[in-house]
């Protein structure tokens, strides 16, 4: 495959799971800023949430002043934000878009019905109507994308290079995800709680779990009160949750084996011993040597195989 057919492909598949996972991070902040607490501890997690998103120093460039509103508008509708929902959505428009006969018809029509109705939305006020509503449809249309490609197109290496970039870009975000929450509540949830604390506690790690579509799936696995060690499990370790970091390691190194070529040999060593390691983690391990230290450096093995898979098989990064 010509490394410029398989670099819009990957770069299509990354863009709509970074449209997604923006959305999910979005929504759980939104749905969390409705329970009672203080200004500054809404402010915390907005701010967590730009920080987490390398897109702090961006925003207050523009904005100055965290505001729920303020941040939203810059994560969702700002098209000088290349994070923003509408940036990855439009950039995921054009790379698929440029393979246009790489892709069946049904999976260029759902990634360009999608451009299409967002605008419509974004000028008919219906973010600002139902922001909730609107981060879920965000989330519908890249299901939705993932489930034409899996159930249309030829499983050869435009399907590989599609499925790759989906997985690399979740793992991404599931660790972010995961760090900002945990760093933010810090080790004190760890350790004893007032009765309101805990009444609170259980709407915030229930919110988290819900941003990753994992709620129902703890309650399943655990049976148990939400406890933050084991939601740090059940998104890192556990192979069959869908988002966890396990899950996404063993598809990336699974489609890495798929498109192998002379030069990629370093590159799946390190995704698979990456993998080989969060197949033989434990939770109590990773809590013990510091769960922002570990996403930190799991953060930067996935930024490094990114670019290795680009020096591999893509168009080099410039």
């Amino acid at each position: 495959m010509l490394s410029r057919t398989a670099d819009h492909l990957y770069w299509m598949s990354r863009y709509t799971e970074r449209a997604e996972n923006t959305a999910r991070l979005l929504d759980v902040n939104y749905q969390t800023s409705l329970l009672p607490q203080s200004a500054e501890v809404a402010k915390y997690g907005w701010q967590g949430l730009l920080s987490i998103s390398e897109l702090l120093p961006a925003f207050n460039q523009k904005h100055g002043q965290i505001t729920p509103e303020a941040t939203m508008e810059f994560m969702v509708k700002d098209e000088s934000n290349p994070s923003s929902i509408v940036s990855c959505l439009r950039a995921a428009r054009e790379n698929a878009r440029a393979v246009r006969g790489a892709l069946t018809t049904e999976a260029w029509e759902t990634q360009n019905t999608t451009w299409l109705e967002v605008n419509r939305m974004l000028r008919n006020g219906d973010f600002e109507r139902d922001p909730g509503a609107f981060f879920e449809w965000v989330k519908f249309r890249s299901h939705l994308s993932r489930g034409v490609t899996l159930g249309t197109m030829l499983q050869d290496d435009a399907f590989h290079f599609s499925r790759l970039g989906t997985f690399l870009e979740r793992a991404d975000n599931t660790a972010r995800l995961v760090d900002v929450k945990f760093h933010a509540l810090n080790s004190e949830f760890f350790g004893a709680a007032t009765e309101e604390d805990q009444e609170y506690d259980f709407y915030h790690w229930s919110a988290i779990l819900r941003s990753v579509s994992a709620f129902e799936v703890y309650r399943k696995v655990y049976r148990d009160v939400i406890r933050p060690e084991r939601v740090a499990e059940l998104l890192i370790l556990r192979a069959d949750m869908p988002r966890s970091l396990h899950a996404c390691l063993h598809e990336v190194v699974l489609n890495l084996g798929k498109v192998r070529n002379q030069q990629s040999a370093e590159t799946q060593r390190r995704a698979g011993k990456l993998l080989a390691e969060l197949q033989y983690g434990q939770v109590e391990e990773i809590l013990a040597t510091g769960l922002h230290a570990y996403l930190t450096q799991f953060l930067d093995r996935v930024n490094d195989l990114g670019m290795r898979i680009s020096q591999d098989f893509l168009v080099p990064w410039h």
